[in-house]
């Protein structure tokens, strides 16, 4: 009995702490510059756009993907809900194709004041963030869930 107690408090807390982890993380928003046309990209579009799968936006304008650091946690849920890959399988996604000359990965900035700059720069960047971070010097395409 004393065991099935034990048991029981580990799980509800391994449980509790699971839970925690996922309200840490509120929701990522793929954002644009507020000066850009676009209104809506899908998860695919912006996939392909991440994956240096499509150069440009639907309608033709040049589409430049702004990342996070690496060793950021919203990069990596961000791929991960967006591709379904790792941070380290990202990382070895771009090393094939530099190594092979078919891309080069998005330009890397060191946070959301960082991206938020880059799109006041360049209209046509593309970058996320934790909603919390969301104002309204950006434009929200879409949620990730």
């Amino acid at each position: 009995m004393k065991n099935a107690n034990q048991y029981i408090r580990s799980a509800l807390i391994a449980m509790l702490l699971g839970l925690s982890g996922q309200s840490v993380m509120a929701q990522l928003v793929v954002v644009v510059s507020t000066k850009s046309t676009l209104s809506a990209l899908s998860e695919q579009q912006i996939a392909d756009i991440f994956l240096g799968r499509a150069a440009y936006f639907p309608g033709g304008a040049s589409a430049v993907p702004i990342d996070l650091p690496e060793d950021a946690a919203a990069r990596s849920e961000f791929y991960r809900r967006l591709t379904g890959k790792s941070t380290s399988q990202m990382k070895a996604y771009w090393s094939k194709l530099i190594f092979t000359g078919r891309g080069q990965p998005p330009r890397e900035v060191q946070g959301p004041a960082a991206i938020k700059r880059a799109l006041a720069e360049a209209p046509n960047a593309i970058g996320y963030m934790d909603s919390s971070d969301i104002d309204e010097s950006v434009k929200p395409l879409l949620t990730l869930n």
